[in-house]
């Protein structure tokens, strides 16, 4: 369609909008949609993985940026579709420069987002959504509404409803220790693991610090359930509160 004659479409408004909502153009949103639930259901799967060893991306994150790369995949194979099928006739520019621009932009804006506290990763799935958020306006910049919906439903049921999924599915609690030592007393890794496995948790490996100040050691790991759940930290704080030479601790979920 050249210029003038989109000029001409456009002077009949309800013309223009029933372009993005054609036979044709609701078929590529349709395989746009079989895609991203294919990529979801993948995205997924590896994010159990993780969770399950109590890593910090879990499902949420890995789901939302599986899915929303596979969105911009998909679209850019789907050019003559652009703008309800008038993508050559106002495109100016390239739009995937644009879309490289905006999404490089974004993740240094979902950078900014993540937090770190210890063991502790926070807002990863945040930081994902926001990416995933711009994917969504991406595609309807681009006039994939009904794909954008699509995408806008699965990540907003990603982060309403997964959590309470996961629950169901075996899974293994990770908890962020921090044990300070009272001055002189030297604890024995040995030790220290054996203590854990009879309270049903295991020492995650690589994730052993100690440090010492003013002859104070301070040892600090992540501990993995062996089962489902692990003694409950409310246990564990009242048995350390008791242990002879342990002069501090902090116990929290390591979480993402």
């Amino acid at each position: 369609m050249s210029p003038t004659a989109l000029h001409d479409s456009a002077l009949s408004f309800p013309g223009l909008i029933d372009a993005y909502w054609s036979p044709a153009e609701l078929l590529t949103n349709a395989v746009i949609l079989l895609h991203l639930l294919g990529a979801l259901l993948l995205g997924l799967m590896v994010g159990y993985e993780r969770s399950y060893h109590g890593r910090a991306a879990g499902m949420r994150t890995y789901g939302l940026v599986c899915m929303a790369s596979c969105a911009l995949t998909i679209i850019a194979g789907f050019p003559n579709s652009w703008y309800g099928g008038h993508g050559a006739a106002v495109a100016l520019v390239d739009p995937t420069r644009v879309i490289q621009g905006v999404v490089t932009g974004i993740g240094f804006l979902g950078a900014g987002v993540i937090m770190r506290s210890g063991f502790n990763i926070s807002g990863l799935t945040t930081a994902a959504s926001i990416w995933a958020s711009s994917v969504i306006g991406i595609m309807v910049g681009v006039g994939f509404y009904m794909a954008a919906m699509g995408l806008a439903f699965f990540s907003a049921m990603i982060m309403i409803y997964l959590n309470s999924a996961v629950r169901l599915l075996p899974s293994r609690q990770a908890v962020a220790v921090t044990l300070r030592f009272k001055p002189g007393v030297r604890p024995e890794e040995q030790e220290l693991r054996r203590q854990a496995l009879e309270r049903g948790y295991e020492i995650a490996g690589g994730s052993l610090t100690i440090g010492s100040d003013k002859g104070c050691q301070e040892w600090r790991f992540v501990a993995l359930a062996l089962a489902h759940a692990g003694a409950p930290l409310s246990s564990l704080a009242s048995e350390l509160s008791g242990f002879e030479g342990v002069d501090g601790f902090s116990l929290s979920h390591a979480r993402n």
